[in-house]
């Protein structure tokens, strides 16, 4: 008996007869609309429709599929610009104009593409899963064709040559054929042989994170920020300047001119550790805020599965998510359809664990299969709390799952202050776990300096406290050296600017450098101090102009 929809509820839709296992897809209505099942009850399936539900009448059709919502990975991501559901924006726009038609269907790859493949295995080898069978040379990296996981056996026949995504390049003795590509389920983990505590940093080249708020790689980390605060411009610094191998931006529910902004700065971008275009290393995934909500909701498991299929190679992966809240606004508005129990603010009771469960698939792993090798993803996920309050759910379950906080200031923001990380409430479980990485590439003394400034920044925070009640004329000289030393740090140090040439992205040397320089014109005020000197008789301006040079390459 053909299944049929009998109620309709924005893009959830329920069906009956309909017998399927929870997130299958089904085609929905006559237009054939891409829907999954979210619950079930007796002979009744609850849908939510990837697409715009628009004329979708009770009555209409609904097919299931039995299978899941999965991802298409192989040669081709790379530089591919994917909706929510994996569907690439170019060949569908080609297909059906500037506004996506109910409907339309297209494959992640391009069927049509040749690659040239060259095997490294032979006939007569057992493989496992995850063995490399051979590699593709695709933009900026040499793509390893690894055996799916769950395929086992031995081969029968493999060669090198010119193949699509789709042409077999091989096949088992048991019949299993051999592609290019394969498809994974995206809520799905995909499996790994072992899993490891980092020692690592995810290196930003942004001096307050990797002095101060380190991420380490295979890490997690949280961005709040209101309006305005530079979280697109930072996630933009660290797709560029970050040592990452590949970058994943998801761009989940954000307004149609941001992400405008991206798709048009991105190509424009160049690596400058290879001068190559930031895209050749680079997939998007696309579900700005007038598109369905339920896809908004799958694009980060889209984006997390291309990240642990390019880690999988041996790659140090950098997922981008922008932002978290538009997708925990996806489930709220999900769960209001379905007459669910409201948590806090009316978000699922569900939410923290579901963004556990995601960020959970952060780590650095070694995969299955042979040639051995490691490989990392690390996440990064942007938060757009309601004005700002941190305190609001979304934050704060965030929060609880990831190893750093880069808390965004408006005020810091409005003062031109890039990055306007707030030091105050900002901070990073990963420092110990990282500092002797940092000892090693950046400063003998990195950890000491680190813990010197923050400390210097405390005690300004303080004394601008009691400023406030007593005046400055009331503080010592000491105390007034801090406040300059510390202000000079703030806009020296800390500050960077996104399109200067030396400053945009600074090296753990040249980061240690300039904080411990700063540092000493700290110690050489207190020793003027100590010997006599009375701090109106210090002159600070040729130091905050030395440092200045130094952060700016400038030769005195």
């Amino acid at each position: 008996m053909t299944a049929r929809i009998i109620r309709v509820a924005g893009s959830l839709v329920e069906a009956a007869p309909l017998h399927g296992a929870l997130y299958e897809l089904a085609f929905v209505g006559t237009r054939r609309l891409l829907g999954e099942i979210i619950k079930q009850r007796g002979d009744v399936c609850t849908l939510q429709v990837y697409e715009s539900t628009t004329g979708l009448a009770v009555g209409e059709p609904v097919e299931h599929t039995g299978v899941s919502l999965t991802a298409q990975l192989g040669p081709g991501l790379l530089g591919a610009v994917l909706d929510g559901i994996g569907r690439p924006l170019e060949r569908v726009a080609e297909a059906t104009g500037d506004f996506i038609a109910p409907g339309a269907r297209a494959d992640t790859l391009d069927a049509e593409q040749q690659w040239a493949f060259t095997a490294t295995r032979a006939v007569g080898d057992p493989v496992e899963p995850g063995d490399e069978l051979g590699t593709v040379v695709e933009r900026a990296i040499t793509h390893r064709v690894l055996v799916p996981p769950g395929v086992h056996g031995v081969i029968a026949a493999i060669d090198s040559g010119t193949y699509t995504v789709t042409t077999p390049i091989g096949a088992l003795t048991d019949g299993t054929t051999l592609r290019l590509a394969h498809r994974w389920p995206v809520r799905i983990p995909r499996p790994v042989a072992e899993r490891f505590a980092s020692s690592r940093p995810f290196v930003t080249g942004q001096r307050v994170f990797d002095l101060f708020f380190p991420v380490a790689e295979g890490g997690s980390a949280a961005v709040p920020g209101g309006f305005g605060t530079g979280k697109t411009i930072i996630e933009q610094s660290l797709a560029k300047f970050s040592e990452a191998d590949v970058v994943v931006y998801v761009g989940c529910g954000e307004r149609g001119n941001e992400m405008t902004d991206v798709l048009t700065e991105f190509p424009l971008l160049v690596d400058p550790r290879t001068g190559r275009p930031v895209m050749d290393r680079a997939v998007l995934i696309v579900n700005t805020s007038n598109m369905p909500v339920a896809a908004r909701e799958a694009s980060i498991y889209m984006g997390v599965t291309i990240a642990e299929y390019f880690r999988d190679q041996g790659n140090r992966v950098a997922l981008m998510i922008d932002s978290t809240s538009r997708w925990a606004e996806a489930l709220r508005e999900m769960a209001a359809r379905q007459q669910e129990m409201p948590g806090e603010e009316g978000y699922p009771t569900y939410l923290a664990s579901r963004l556990g469960q995601f960020f959970e698939r952060a780590g650095r792993v070694r995969p299955l299969g042979a040639p051995t090798r490691e490989g990392a993803v690390t996440i990064i996920g942007a938060i757009s709390p309601p004005g700002g309050d941190f305190s609001e759910p979304v934050t704060q379950a965030a929060l609880r799952v990831t190893g750093s906080m880069w808390a965004l200031d408006a005020a810091l923001a409005h003062q031109r202050h890039y990055p306007a990380v707030d030091w105050e409430s900002s901070f990073s479980l990963y420092a110990d776990q990282v500092a002797p990485w940092f000892t090693t590439h950046g400063g003998e003394h990195w950890s000491a300096v680190r813990a010197d400034l923050l400390a210097l920044l405390q005690k300004e925070r303080e004394l601008r406290d009691i400023a406030s009640l007593v005046g400055p004329d009331a503080l010592e000289d000491h105390d007034h050296l801090v406040m300059d030393i510390a202000a000079m740090v703030r806009e020296v140090v800390l500050r960077q600017n996104a399109y200067h040439p030396h400053d945009a992205i600074s090296s753990p040397p040249q980061t240690y450098a300039l904080a411990h320089a700063a540092l000493e014109a700290f110690r050489d005020g207190e020793r003027a101090l100590a010997s006599g000197t009375a701090f109106a008789e210090l002159d600070l301006a040729p130091t905050r102009r030395a440092l200045a040079a130094q952060r700016d390459g400038v030769t005195p």
